[in-house]
């Protein structure tokens, strides 16, 4: 049965071939798809794409282990590692278990732009094949919590 993978933020959705990143763009990481933040939100909170346990979590990224075994990465940001945290607020604690469009990280893409890196969100399936994640045909824009994408797909 079909995962639900749910966006994390309101936003339009991309290829992660349009993401300025090669790791990501070249699905190394896994397949997936990326989130543009919608211009005009703010600070943002981003969420849950699935329930599950937040295996892992850092300002700017997390991992949340799904109840059939899929690990799902919600980056925030290109290079927003070396932001060491600033802009961001984590809203939940590593080892819990969230429901799909619980708040995880509050976060504000002003300052990650002030820090001249790119504020697009990335939702990728972990050690996934390339292509594994169909890229999207149209440019679509979704809400915080609304269906992203189903995996597999």
């Amino acid at each position: 049965m079909p995962e639900n993978i749910l966006s994390p933020l309101r936003g339009t959705v991309l290829s992660l071939g349009d993401v300025p990143d090669p790791v990501f763009a070249q699905e190394i990481v896994g397949g997936g798809v990326a989130v543009q933040p919608s211009p005009d939100t703010g600070l943002v909170t981003a969420r849950a794409p699935v329930t599950g346990t937040l295996v892992r979590i850092q300002p700017h990224a997390f991992v949340i282990q799904s109840a059939l075994g899929t690990g799902i990465l919600v980056h925030l940001g290109i290079d927003t590692v070396h932001m060491d945290g600033e802009g961001f607020e984590v809203l939940a604690a590593e080892g819990s278990v969230v429901q799909a469009g619980d708040p995880v990280v509050r976060y504000d893409p002003q300052v990650i732009a002030a820090h001249g890196y790119a504020d697009i969100c990335l939702v990728i399936i972990l050690q996934s094949p390339p292509g594994a994640v169909p890229a999207p045909t149209t440019t679509t824009t979704v809400d915080a919590a609304e269906l992203l994408f189903s995996w597999p797909s």
